[in-house]
């Protein structure tokens, strides 16, 4: 199994800082990562004036009013092009999550090669539709969502034209407690959609990404930080630089540990099997035109002489043999049966 497709989740974990974005440009394409991504957002745009904010995010914050919070979280587009460019110059692909669904053309013409919708657009039937236009691979994350609500998203996505979509199990909890995950309805979303599934992660730690991929995943996607004590929504729930390169390393053992299925002997063990399997040998001194007693035979390592079932009992041996020697066919008279 090749290693998943890697999305390191900025999010708006620079805090509204364009300079702290390129830097994690930057660990992210140390790290390994394939993609990074951030989220394009005009707080006017996406909610309302008096919304407040999630649970998580007032606690992470002390904010308790939603608008003001993603105000000050924003990147502007000219803004969000320069990390574009940051991304090609380091060789990691731009993402970007465009909440305000009239910026999708212009972060595809900054060069992105991929539409990835957060779990909160997937009960926005026109949004989908619009994602779905633009021709291009689409990642649709399915936190807070019923397997029917899926469902109708992945029916909007086909009918406006997607027809390569992957779906992303998620709990849209921050940081998630293992008892929310429930990764195996990752298992459930390929068997009811026949499409390739992924794992967006917001528990602490890298087990529960290891285990997704262990699952089979082909995208992970996991939030990161430049430090986990900066004062933002997110940062609880993320990985610091150090812990996202360890976790890529260790999705890609995961990937190559998993291997393909097929139950065969690893390359090197046929070496280790003829060391630890058994075969005939002599069991003492033994004179050439004897026929062979069971005292005369033991079945002991190494794996040189005859198999176990192939037993040279009540055959004549052709040659003398010392103790322990291995008792080989060409080593018999022909059985005359």
């Amino acid at each position: 199994m090749s290693r998943p497709l890697i999305i390191a989740e900025a999010g708006v974990n620079h805090d509204g800082d364009p300079g702290r974005a390129r830097e994690m440009v930057a660990v992210a394409a140390e790290a390994g990562a394939d993609y990074i991504k951030f989220q394009g957002f005009r707080a006017d745009e996406l909610v309302t004036a008096s919304a407040e904010t999630a649970a998580y995010q007032a606690a992470n914050t002390g904010v308790r009013n939603q608008h003001e919070l993603l105000r000050a979280l924003e990147i502007p587009l000219d803004e969000m092009a320069g990390l574009a460019e940051e991304c090609r110059s380091r060789a990691i692909r731009f993402l970007c999550t465009p909440f305000d669904v009239s910026m999708a053309g212009d972060l595809v013409d900054m060069g992105m090669d991929r539409i990835k919708v957060a779990s909160g657009e997937l009960t926005n039937a026109p949004a989908l539709a619009r994602f779905a236009g633009l021709g291009l691979p689409v990642i649709l994350s399915t936190g807070m969502a019923t397997i029917d609500e899926v469902g109708t998203a992945v029916a909007a996505l086909r009918d406006g034209g997607a027809d390569d979509i992957t779906l992303l199990h998620c709990t849209s909890l921050y940081p998630a407690p293992p008892d929310t995950l429930n990764l195996r309805a990752m298992t459930t979303l390929a068997e009811r959609f026949g499409l390739p599934v992924g794992y967006s992660d917001h528990s602490l730690d890298d087990y529960a990404a290891i285990a997704a991929t262990a699952l089979g995943a082909t995208v992970i996607e996991k939030h990161f930080t430049l430090d986990r004590n900066l004062p933002g929504p997110d940062h609880r729930a993320s990985l610091e630089p150090d812990e996202l390169a360890s976790m890529i390393v260790k999705l890609g053992k995961t990937a190559a540990a998993l291997g393909d299925g097929d139950k065969r002997p690893a390359r090197g063990e046929a070496e280790t099997a003829r060391l630890v399997r058994r075969s005939w040998h002599a069991a003492r001194a033994l004179a050439a035109d004897i026929r062979l007693s069971e005292d005369d035979v033991m079945l002991s390592r190494p794996a040189d002489g005859l198999a176990p079932a192939d037993s040279p009992v009540g055959r004549v041996l052709t040659r003398t043999l010392a103790p322990g020697a291995p008792i080989r066919a060409e080593d018999l008279l022909p059985d005359p049966a």
